[in-house]
């Protein structure tokens, strides 16, 4: 079993916690990326990034240093989203950080597929970008299927608790030997089921911790996750969709 999820924008470097473990997989590609947003110009960079001055400054300092052997971060302790804040890894048991590095798999639309001791370095450039090359204008088209056969060589069995623009890196190329589920979280608002952005982020991280805290081995066991408020909905799901509403308050 795999679970997929997504990067966050906002990055940090901290190389006093932990030591990353290993290099990304894919980071010859990672080397291609980088060399064409070396070349781009701050105002090509920011219509690509599609952010503010302040941000877009930054962003455009750190591609013109970048150095993607040094100075480099776990993947997990690199991010500092909603979902990571969720997460948690920070206090994580040795057990547990061992549980996330065999099972977890962050989608990233310059580094492609990060195990979580994968060293990175703090990066702006989203999975749906619109990029200005003539052969390089897509990521989509650029990772192709090597992100899902990545992931499906290691495992059959995926939990997705990714976001659209990034699981559909793998969703797009799923054959029949390969079960994908995909977690839901929402609240039930007459007849449909409504997904509020900073919750559903929050739940995705809590289950990640859930799943390592428990050692889940078996997707079935994720039906029990009753955090935050959430309850496994039987009837609203199927197969390929475990849905999970929120109670109360």
């Amino acid at each position: 079993m795999r679970i997929i999820i997504s990067p966050a924008k906002k990055m940090k470097t901290d190389t006093d916690l932990l030591d990353y473990y290993h290099l990304p997989q894919q980071i010859k590609e990672t080397e291609i990326l980088l060399s064409y947003l070396k070349n781009l110009t701050y105002g090509e960079a920011k219509a690509i990034w599609k952010c503010n001055d302040e941000i877009a400054a930054l962003n455009y300092e750190r591609i013109q240093k970048m150095d993607l052997y040094r100075n480099l971060t776990p993947a997990i302790l690199s991010y500092e989203g909603i979902q990571y804040q969720y997460i948690a890894p920070r206090i994580f048991k040795i057990e547990e950080f061992s549980y996330i590095e065999t099972h977890l798999r962050i989608m990233s639309g310059f580094y492609g597929i990060l195990r979580p001791f994968d060293g990175v370095v703090p990066y702006r450039l989203e999975m749906q970008a619109k990029l200005q090359g003539s052969e390089l204008n897509s990521l989509y088209k650029f990772w192709n299927r090597k992100l899902a056969e990545q992931l499906f060589s290691e495992s059959s069995c995926i939990v997705n608790l990714a976001s659209k623009e990034y699981s559909r890196c793998i969703s797009d190329y799923l054959d029949s030997s390969i079960r994908f589920i995909t977690c839901v979280f929402g609240e039930k608002i007459g007849e449909k089921v409504v997904e509020k952005g900073t919750q559903v982020k929050m739940a995705r991280g809590e289950m990640v911790r859930f799943m390592a805290e428990k050692q889940i081995k078996s997707v079935e066991e994720i039906k029990k996750f009753n955090r935050l408020n959430y309850v496994f909905g039987e009837d609203l799901s199927n197969e390929n969709k475990y849905v999970f509403i929120k109670e109360g308050k």
